[in-house]
């Protein structure tokens, strides 16, 4: 993807948080604008992992409500160059997959998708049913990135912090977003 400069972020009720605030970070740093939705299971979760509210994440411009169906990105009209769904709950992804769009963060990837933009769903479930990996291969199928977040460890991160901001740089990297240099150490081979 070229030149992204504005993006969705949904966040739904899945564990993982920690990947947020360095996602976050990292578009910050190239001046990507940020427009948030966050599921009612989404706000809960962010507040017990990290004791934050999302309307506490100073990266994210504006806030949608999830039950607002006439704000801006429910629309293909509305100039969004992607979306990231992180984290993505397995019934965020059923929805995704089969079309059905019970929030705002459901509509808003059924749009990107019908738009043909890029969309990243970073699910979070383990072990995997049939019925999971038969929505990730609907979404696949429908244009859909599927990035779980499965933290490397070839780069010996030094904490938690250093892990999720090497997966949050996966994700720039998959979205065509330049990640600084030296932020993050990348595979040098042996």
């Amino acid at each position: 993807m070229a030149d992204c400069q504005r993006l969705i972020l949904g966040i739904t009720g899945a564990t993982g948080m920690l990947y947020v605030p360095a996602l976050l970070q990292l578009l910050a740093a190239q001046n990507i604008e940020v427009h948030g939705i966050a599921s009612d299971s989404g706000r809960k979760v962010l507040r017990f992992e990290l004791g934050l509210d999302p309307e506490q994440l100073p990266q994210v411009t504006r806030w949608f409500a999830p039950d607002d169906f006439t704000a801006p990105p429910a629309s293909g009209s509305a100039p969004y160059d992607a979306m990231v769904v992180l984290p993505c709950t397995m019934g965020s992804l059923a929805a995704i997959a089969g079309g059905y769009c019970g929030n705002l963060v459901h509509r808003c990837a059924d749009v990107t998708l019908k738009e043909r933009r890029p969309l990243l769903l970073a699910v979070r479930e383990t072990p995997l049913n049939r019925t999971h990996l038969n929505n990730m291969l609907t979404a696949h199928e429908a244009g859909a990135i599927l990035c779980p977040p499965m933290p490397s460890f070839y780069n010996r991160p030094k904490d938690m912090d250093e892990m999720a901001l090497h997966f949050a740089a996966r994700i720039c990297d998959l979205l065509g977003v330049a990640v600084p240099a030296g932020s993050i150490k990348r595979w040098q081979g042996f």
